[in-house]
């Protein structure tokens, strides 16, 4: 949960990105792009076996994420161009791993990846976690043999904390390994995502968390 005395943050704003809690009105973009990428999703995200959904079944996504981020029960983003339309993926700062932790997960939009926009979020989530809600740790994990999300929380000064053996599964439901990478708070400051330029912003459109300038 944040802490009572910060606000959650609905729109996080990088140099060339916008984050923020999925809207209705997205509904046919995020269609769109999940049914875009959907070989390269299909390798890594369990979810996307249950693609492509109908427009009617991504709005119902849409209104739980919706409610889930209002509740402060998870924290579920979209990722999209400066144009706040075009849909270039989808992150989030999950919850599941209990009080004080979150876990980041990514994926960009096969026409969009190659361009560092995995990163450029994460570091933003990153920041927002620490800086908004007050966390202690923030993990991300990925299969061991999908080197460019591995590479992300490497570029991003987490630590490579160890490989759970078959604590997932591939394409086929087979059990596969998961690489866990985490970051205390207590090797947070000075990071990349410590020094990433954000500006994030409350319900209410207020700027409650301002690093642009750097």
């Amino acid at each position: 949960m944040p802490r009572q005395d910060n606000p959650t943050v609905y729109r996080v704003e990088t140099e060339r990105l916008v984050l923020r809690c999925w809207q209705p009105g997205d509904v046919e973009e995020l269609c769109a792009a999940i049914r875009d990428s959907l070989d390269e999703l299909r390798e890594w995200m369990p979810w996307a076996h249950d693609e492509p959904q109908s427009p009617d079944e991504k709005l119902a996504f849409i209104r739980e994420a919706r409610s889930a981020f209002d509740d402060d029960r998870d924290f579920i983003f979209g990722i999209f161009d400066t144009d706040d339309e075009t849909v270039v993926g989808g992150t989030g700062l999950h919850t599941g791993r209990g009080t004080g932790v979150r876990e980041i997960g990514y994926w960009i939009r096969s026409s969009h990846t190659g361009r560092g926009y995995a990163t450029e979020s994460t570091a933003a989530l990153t920041q927002v976690a620490f800086e908004i809600q007050a966390v202690h740790r923030v993990e991300i994990r990925c299969a061991p043999d999908n080197t460019a999300s591995a590479a992300i929380p490497e570029k991003l000064g987490f630590k490579h904390e160890g490989t759970l053996q078959k604590a997932g599964t591939d394409a086929h439901g087979n059990p596969r390994d998961t690489m866990i990478w985490g970051m205390p708070d207590t090797i947070f400051p000075g990071s990349p995502p410590d020094n990433a330029a954000i500006d994030g912003f409350d319900i209410r459109h207020r700027n409650v968390l301002s690093n642009r300038s750097r």
